[in-house]
């Protein structure tokens, strides 16, 4: 095992085990949504990383940071890296569909596999958190098997799981072009081994809640016209979506999915919607601060994070 390795793992025992009644049994943690509303426009991110810092967070997750409709290029991963590099809480990165699998060449192509793969170096290179408080994460890259999944990080602070992972909005990257299904099909048995994992490890830690968050709502139905019709297609949740089912139904504990906000739903940033021991939160625009109170029926509460001044033009 690599010596960073070794640090990461080290660090995250002994975050794990905190004492409770510290930072282990009450701790709130915050989730910056898709704040970006115009293009190359990066003020609405570096406000919210701004706002969330002045909080007393245990670590901040960005659901994302750019739009598709922004510059998939070397340069613009920079800046944008630089932005969430600035912050000085811990800050965790959860892939979006926008950061790179709806990205295209300059002729037109898919370029999205290419691009996820330059994040990756870039964003992932260590099993550390962006942000000058870092927070030692266990990466799916640390198996052989998926070395290549470094996105999909692991935590723990006081006696809940964290777990981020790469589940774009848009039906999960599902392509309906014969042959062009391997990323997605790959990146299926990761996610599953993933999950799977997560929950094992919660269950022998005997956590109180697991907080799983990514960018697509695995709980809405893509595609799904009649069977009889021709343009039915694949659902690329509907694995996830069983998957979370079966396991969270098995867990003692609570279950929040945190996802980014969809056009089919009326949920609200501020409201944990319940389906038995699975909470569900849709992130907006903004921030959103989350706090868990061990020992309370509920774990999870949330609500938008503090709003200040915008910042001044530089």
């Amino acid at each position: 095992m690599k010596p960073h390795h070794v640090c990461a793992l080290l660090g995250a025992l002994i975050l794990s085990a905190a004492p409770v009644g510290a930072m282990a049994s009450d701790f709130a943690f915050g989730v910056i949504g898709q704040t970006i509303v115009t293009p190359n426009d990066s003020a609405p991110l570096a406000q919210a990383i701004m706002e969330s810092d002045a909080d007393n967070l245990a670590f901040v997750v960005a659901d994302g940071f750019k739009r598709a409709d922004e510059s998939c290029s070397d340069d613009f991963y920079q800046q944008r890296y630089n932005v969430l590099a600035n912050a000085k809480n811990g800050l965790i990165l959860a892939l979006a569909a926008g950061d790179w699998s709806e990205c295209k060449t300059a002729a037109g192509r898919a370029d999205g596999i290419e691009r996820l793969n330059r994040l990756r170096e870039l964003f992932f290179s260590d099993e550390f958190s962006l942000g000058a408080s870092k927070i030692p994460l266990l990466r799916q890259s640390i198996t052989p098997k998926f070395r290549s999944y470094t996105e999909n990080a692991r935590w723990e602070v006081g006696n809940i799981v964290f777990t981020a992972f790469n589940l774009p909005a848009g039906n999960n990257r599902y392509r309906t072009e014969a042959g062009r299904n391997s990323e997605f099909e790959d990146r299926a048995i990761a996610t599953r081994e993933w999950l799977r994992r997560t929950f094992n490890t919660a269950a022998l830690r005997k956590s109180a809640g697991i907080v799983l968050i990514c960018d697509g709502d695995p709980f809405v139905k893509n595609g799904q016209a009649r069977l009889f019709e021709s343009n039915a297609r694949r659902d690329g949740y509907a694995e996830v979506r069983q998957q979370l089912t079966t396991l969270a139904a098995k867990f003692p504990g609570k279950v929040l999915l945190i996802h980014n906000r969809t056009d089919t739903k009326a949920l609200h940033t501020d409201k944990i919607t319940w389906r038995g021991n699975m909470g569900e939160l849709e992130v907006d625009a903004g921030w959103v601060k989350v706090s868990v109170r061990t020992g309370t029926p509920a774990l999870f509460t949330a609500k938008p994070g503090d709003t200040q001044s915008p910042m001044q033009p530089q």
